[in-house]
């Protein structure tokens, strides 16, 4: 078995360890639409995705981003042995870890990776049978559930619509357990939205389904008898889908609601949804 490149770090400024440095200012890694800002302060040359936490390193190890550098303590490093043998890893203290970062990194083990080439919407498309479909969702938080919820409910891919946050970011991976990295998202064209992304899922056979609080049927009424593709639109938390995407979807289903709400969070709303489909 080849052996693990593991290299003993002493120094908080050692130029290896760039990628993982200055997390404190609350991920101002930039977004993908801005790439150089934020990246050279820190010595980086472009944008990186991190992975926080040994389950969210496997999955990256297991996923398309393929990680250049991981640092972490002993422990962590240890639970990671065998694994991806040609990535080397940076073994620190957690205090060396803490100055690195700016704060005290709990789950003890960060990997960094490029980003890969985009997937092209249509190619997903070709062959999927559930999606869930973004409009105004710039929340990372909400962002990374919505891929958890969608890994563990069978969604085959996410996509984008016009002004949505970067799934990428760091929180949004750290949300999601990493599935971020393992379910393919890709963005359709924001151009003459909604008519120009939802026709290209109407061409792929999809039924177009807006999740809204005024719905006309619910969820489980949209389900049955639905074709074998089907895609779920859902909008921003608070303001939900506009209404022009509502108009263009195929069809508009809530899900029931109880004691006066009026509506779940957006993450949630997706994975009821989503179980609905899974169970029929």
């Amino acid at each position: 078995m080849q052996a693990q490149p593991i290299y003993p770090i002493h120094d908080a400024d050692d130029p290896r360890l760039n990628d993982f440095r200055d997390l404190s200012a609350a991920d101002k890694r930039p977004d993908v639409a801005r790439p150089a800002q934020g990246a050279e302060r820190a010595g980086r040359s472009e944008p990186v995705v991190l992975a926080e936490g040994v389950p969210v390193v496997e999955r990256m190890l297991a996923s398309r981003f393929v990680p250049h550098a991981i640092m972490g303590v002993e422990s962590k490093l240890a639970r990671l042995d065998g694994v991806a043998p040609e990535v080397p890893r940076y073994l620190v203290t957690a205090d060396l870890m803490a100055r690195v970062v700016g704060f005290h990194l709990n789950r003890g083990v960060l990997a960094a990776a490029r980003r890969p080439e985009p997937l092209a919407a249509a190619d997903l498309l070709a062959g999927a049978r559930t999606v869930v479909v973004l409009e105004g969702v710039n929340d990372h938080e909400n962002l990374g559930a919505i891929f958890r919820n969608g890994a563990g409910l069978s969604a085959d891919a996410v996509l984008f619509g016009p002004r949505c946050s970067d799934p990428l970011y760091r929180r949004a991976v750290r949300v999601s357990m990493g599935h971020v990295l393992l379910v393919p998202f890709a963005h359709l064209p924001v151009d003459g939205w909604p008519a120009a992304g939802l026709s290209l899922l109407t061409r792929h056979g999809f039924r177009t389904v807006a999740l809204t609080p005024s719905g006309e049927t619910t969820v489980a009424g949209a389900v049955a008898g639905a074709p074998d593709r089907m895609a779920y639109l859902v909008g921003a938390e608070g303001p939900g889908l506009t209404p022009e995407t509502m108009s263009a979807a195929d069809v508009r289903a809530r899900i029931p609601m109880s004691r006066g709400t009026d509506s779940l969070n957006v993450a949630t709303a997706a994975a009821v949804a989503l179980y609905e489909r899974a169970r029929t």
